[in-house]
């Protein structure tokens, strides 16, 4: 007896069409990973203390507290970061020897210069003197080629009372960026290419349409293409998590950003003091700051938007033995959210960046052997214990290539471990074909 299908092509077509709103939304709004970078943290400075020496002097004021506990590789193994690594090799070592060539080069990923809390009320006068003179600083910096990867401004809530000052500290600094990106021969359209705007104390999505509305009329007035003004929303208030409609605001303001929202930062304090939660229990450990960050991690999936966890200030200085105990308490909260699949933090003091990078790249370092195995296995078709899926091999492949990026990981060993090249593994990291004549991503 032979047995075939009973629906035609009619009943194929009208699937197509019943689902083809759908098919859209879902392509439209979780169009999944764009391959940006993302730094593993942001460093916060007072706008007014920016110059275009601040991540080479925070690079070497972190060494120089790491070598107050005796160097990076003590601090390491103070830290639990001692041992063999896999090949055999004394880990802490390994790491002290990536890590001081990260500080050297590379101290701060992306830098935010403060005009909101850090800042605090100057008068209008001094704001927009500070302003102007941060946008010059920042050009300054990037055209000697001293400035992070990624670099901006946090300026004042669009909340009533600080509205009309902080949309004015962001026209003044971005017109005075480009300006200055100008005079001192920046290409393009003479903004940083990783220039990033924060809006904190966010309370509602209009606020996050407001701001859309906001930066096109600054590309408009200033010429800039569609969408290169993008911004990251800072979620610091429980209206966020949860809204009086019973609604989740945090998951709606992406879409409402119009493809502008880069990505949400956890605010901790902020958001832990609107909790009610006493001081002394304040902490990105928290089960309320843990909740939040679950709610905000289930709305960027696959949206694109990345997602940072906040920062701890108990602080490396002072009495040694204080010193230990936050190095140890900032490197297990490093640990902890990269664990949990959140891939940034917020550091506040030259001192955490020993333990900002020794943590992270442990945690790469740790898991790269086995994750290189699996994917080697997956990709080459060599049967193991483990049966890897298409989704899982993705995950390898992103987790690696994280590790790639921030410099925890070679490309030689990446080649070595998993058989796979830089374009493989962002094929496999991002699920996009490559142009086999190209060599690119289609």
């Amino acid at each position: 007896m032979t047995i075939g299908p009973v629906l035609g092509q009619e009943a194929a077509t009208a699937l197509d069409a019943r689902l083809a709103a759908a098919d859209h939304e879902l392509a439209t709004r979780y169009p999944g990973e764009d391959g940006r970078r993302q730094p593993v943290h942001t460093v916060y400075v007072s706008a007014e203390r920016f110059t275009p020496e601040l991540a080479a002097d925070w690079g070497a004021r972190g060494l120089e507290a790491a070598r107050a506990a005796g160097g990076l590789q003590s601090l390491a193994e103070t830290i639990g970061l001692g041992g063999a690594d896999g090949g055999g090799n004394s880990r802490a070592a390994v790491l002290a020897e990536l890590v001081q060539a990260k500080l050297a080069a590379e101290p701060i990923e992306d830098l935010r210069l403060d005009f909101e809390d850090g800042y605090g009320d100057r008068g209008d006068e001094q704001e927009d003197a500070d302003a102007v003179a941060a946008a010059d600083a920042v050009a300054r910096a990037v055209a000697a080629g001293t400035a992070p990867p990624f670099i901006g401004i946090r300026f004042k809530s669009f909340e009533a009372p600080t509205r009309r000052r902080g949309l004015r500290t962001l026209d003044l600094f971005v017109s005075a960026l480009i300006a200055a990106g100008a005079e001192h021969g920046l290409p393009g359209d003479r903004l940083p290419e990783g220039l990033v705007l924060t809006l904190p104390k966010v309370t509602s999505v209009e606020q996050v349409e407001a701001m859309v509305d906001v930066v096109e009329r600054l590309e408009a007035a200033h010429g800039l293409a569609a969408g290169r003004l993008r911004f990251e929303v800072q979620m610091e208030t429980p209206q966020l998590i949860l809204a009086a409609d019973g609604t989740v605001p945090s998951a709606r303001l992406i879409h409402a950003g119009a493809g502008r929202v880069s990505s949400l930062h956890y605010g901790t304090y902020d958001y832990s003091a609107s909790l009610g939660i006493a001081a002394a229990y304040q902490s990105m450990e928290h089960p309320a700051a843990d909740f939040a960050k679950n709610a905000m991690q289930v709305a960027v999936a696959g949206t694109g938007v990345h997602l940072s966890d906040g920062s701890t200030n108990i602080l490396p200085v002072g009495d040694p033995e204080n010193a230990v105990a936050a190095w140890r308490l900032h490197a297990r909260l490093v640990r902890r959210h990269l664990e949990r699949g959140i891939y940034q933090g917020w550091d506040l003091h030259p001192a955490q960046l020993p333990t900002r990078h020794l943590a992270t790249y442990a945690f790469y370092r740790d898991g790269f052997a086995a994750a290189a195995a699996r994917l080697r296995n997956y990709v080459h078709e060599i049967e193991s214990s483990v049966m890897d899926e298409p989704a899982t091999a993705r995950a390898l492949a992103a987790f690696i290539r994280r590790g790639l990026v921030c410099g925890a990981l070679t490309a030689d060993e990446i080649v070595e471990a998993a058989g796979v090249d830089a374009a493989t593994l962002d094929s496999l990291a991002l699920n996009r074909p490559i142009d086999a004549e190209e060599g690119t991503h289609v």
